[in-house]
């Protein structure tokens, strides 16, 4: 058995070796356990294993290695975005859109601002902005098309979109 969870292969990929974004609340799960243990246990990167615990849940020890990844490289954009994703996970919705806010002015013109729009906008759905998470995701999607983005990224956030389109849809 591979440890893939049914129903799951048109979920966007969550980019990790068996994890996937979930459509509904557009957060990454792990659906592929075998997958995810075995990308981790061949990784020497550090971000990689903090991803990992943010996915499980576990924010307390992703900010513990998050921490000592980022004293060694303070500049990574990968860190700085998860040390984002602690304040999401641990309910610190406004701390996380601050973040991200400032990220996106550091990216603003670059490749790296559709990652960062996509971001932001996983926050503000997480958070209940639905109107703020479309538009973030609208504009990540259209960065994501006219930067000819890989095909996965595209698709999540197209996925993102729609969701967030749907749910606030049915608020009004």
């Amino acid at each position: 058995m591979d440890g893939t969870r049914g129903g799951t292969s048109e979920w966007p990929d969550g980019g990790f070796p068996g994890i996937r974004i979930n459509p509904v609340t557009l957060l990454p799960e792990i659906v592929n356990e075998d997958a995810c243990a075995a990308a981790l246990s061949g990784s020497s990167d550090p971000a990689d294993l903090i991803f990992v615990r943010l996915v499980e849940g576990h924010a307390g020890e992703a900010a513990e290695l998050l921490a000592e990844a980022r004293y060694k490289d303070p500049d990574s954009l990968r860190l700085r975005i998860f040390e984002a994703d602690v304040l999401r996970v641990t309910n610190r919705f406004d701390r996380a859109v601050e973040l991200f806010r400032a990220l996106l002015a550091e990216t603003r013109g670059t490749p790296n601002e559709a990652v960062i729009r996509q971001q932001l906008g996983r926050s503000y759905f997480a958070g209940g902005n639905t109107a703020a998470a479309v538009e973030s995701f609208a504009t990540a999607l259209d960065l994501r098309v006219a930067g000819a983005a890989d095909a996965s990224l595209i698709y999540a956030s197209t996925v993102a979109l729609q969701r967030a389109r749907d749910v606030l849809e049915l608020a009004s």
